[in-house]
């Protein structure tokens, strides 16, 4: 079974709103929306990890990222590990650098089923904060 660690990045700007792409059409969970990020490298940390994919994916440069949530998750396939980070420094400006529509969207706007299930506990904590 593939076992995936991923760091992911909660873009959050002084507005209360959050920075969110959407999946690939060929991708696991195809067309979800998603707080960016991506796997973390060999040598990597979790923290180092996000700062590179939120520039990767993003076009930004995080000047600080705090742990926010970690939580395991079981795919009939695969079983993944998520470290996320809120991310409310940053220089640039989102984007979707790969492709991938992007957007930003009310924190009390996020809807827990557009998302792929394993970022269900994160949502509700952020709808609670």
């Amino acid at each position: 079974m593939k076992q995936l660690q991923i760091a992911v990045g909660i873009i959050r700007n002084q507005q209360g709103e959050i920075f969110i792409t959407q999946r690939a059409a060929d991708a696991h969970m195809a067309n979800k929306w998603e707080f960016p990020g991506g796997k973390i490298e060999a040598g990597e940390s979790p923290e180092q990890a996000v700062i590179r994919e939120l520039q990767e994916e993003t076009g930004i440069v995080a000047q600080s990222a705090s742990l926010f949530e970690t939580l395991e998750y079981q795919f009939p396939d695969r079983h993944i590990s998520l470290w996320f980070y809120l991310v409310e420094q940053w220089e640039g400006e989102p984007w979707g650098k790969e492709g991938q529509p992007g957007r930003w969207i009310s924190q009390s706007e996020l809807i827990a089923d557009e998302f792929p299930p394993a970022n269900e506990p994160v949502i509700l904590k952020l709808l609670n904060a």
